[in-house]
């Protein structure tokens, strides 16, 4: 089976998020995607508790997108070549990216060897390079994709706002936002 890997923090997950696997799904060959929320962030960035951005991602469902928790279980640091060796070896992986990581790609830990190791699929982000700038990435495109600029930053901020998110982030979600209280 050939799965492809939708890794971030997650905080809070929304429609971006949706798009952008189910698309991996229908244009990029995988036969799942699996989010993968990470225990750290690598670059110290604020981020809420590991267990409401579990359980917010554990509120997506649908069909073939599942959640792995192999970053949390593992307490692994948020570099991405710390997974790999705990990826199961009987599936075919692909990492799947936003066209905003691709400046600051080189600054992820390894990045070199990580690209020897796995294939990167880049979803286009608006305002961001449309082009994978390295080998061993393929820019997932097709006539029919659809793109979003839908972001956590821009979600956190609506609330912060008191503004609703209901329509950008899935039903599960906001109700867990608003029963924790979580970006007030």
């Amino acid at each position: 089976m050939k799965i492809g890997l939708l890794g971030g923090a997650f905080d809070p997950p929304h429609i971006g998020h949706i798009l952008i696997a189910q698309q991996a799904l229908d244009f990029a060959g995988f036969d799942e995607v699996w989010f993968v929320p990470t225990n750290k962030h690598t670059f110290q960035k604020p981020m809420s508790v590991v267990e409401d951005r579990l359980a917010m991602t554990r509120c997506i469902t649908f069909p073939n997108i599942a959640v792995s928790t192999l970053e949390i279980d593992n307490n692994l640091s948020g570099q991405t070549i710390e997974l790999l060796s705990h990826l199961p070896k009987e599936h075919e992986y692909g990492f799947i990216i936003g066209s905003d990581q691709l400046p600051t790609f080189h600054l992820w830990g390894q990045w070199q060897e990580l690209l020897k190791s796995m294939h990167f699929f880049v979803f286009p982000r608006y305002g961001y390079p449309n082009e994978p700038l390295y080998e061993h990435m393929t820019m997932i495109s097709h006539e029919y994709l659809v793109a979003s600029n839908c972001s956590s930053t821009k979600i956190r901020s609506r609330i912060k706002l008191g503004l609703s998110v209901e329509s950008f982030v899935p039903q599960g979600v906001a109700r867990y936002i608003k029963e924790h209280r979580l970006y007030i």
